[in-house]
């Protein structure tokens, strides 16, 4: 999944709108396909239909980015410094275990995080329990499949309401 656009709609109905950008890193383009014992059966476009739903009874913007390319995911990272993204939401999946790079671009944007992941990766492979980004997070949800998601969405919007008073 590329980064949705974001709509003529969303644009013109809710030019206040706080936005909160979804990251979603390598092989996440597979899910409801790849290992489904492991990552459930809900695919990408699932997940963002129904984060942006919820999101939108708060008047807030969900965008959603899934790249397979490391590269590409920090160049998200850094854009939406300059884009007024209120909050991210990011799925490392491969590179929570290897990218210091992207860790590096959330520290350099300061923009408040929650990582999440589908699966317990505390109760797998001993290389998937470190995460290089899980002391930066504000919060991390892992093992609670797609859920986690609208977990750290509820996070989210409750963080941009309380920084609205």
């Amino acid at each position: 999944m590329t980064r949705p656009k974001r709509s003529q709609k969303d644009s013109a109905q809710r030019p206040d709108a706080a936005r909160i950008l979804v990251l979603h890193g390598p092989n996440l383009n597979l899910l409801g396909t790849r290992e489904p014992q492991i990552y459930g059966h809900t695919t990408l476009a699932d997940i963002h239909a129904a984060m942006a739903a919820r999101a939108r009874a708060e008047n807030v913007i969900v965008e959603s980015f899934q790249s397979n390319h490391e590269g590409q995911l920090i160049d998200r990272v850094q854009a939406a410094a300059s884009e007024g993204i209120g909050f991210i939401v990011i799925n490392p999946a491969g590179y929570t275990h290897t990218s210091v790079a992207l860790r590096d671009a959330l520290a350099a944007v300061s923009i408040p995080y929650v990582e999440v992941h589908l699966s317990n990766i505390h109760a797998r492979e001993p290389f998937r329990q470190h995460s290089y980004f899980s002391d930066r997070a504000a919060g991390v949800i892992c093992g609670l499949g797609a859920y986690g998601y609208m977990a750290a969405l509820e996070y989210a919007l409750s963080r941009l309401r309380d920084a609205q008073h």
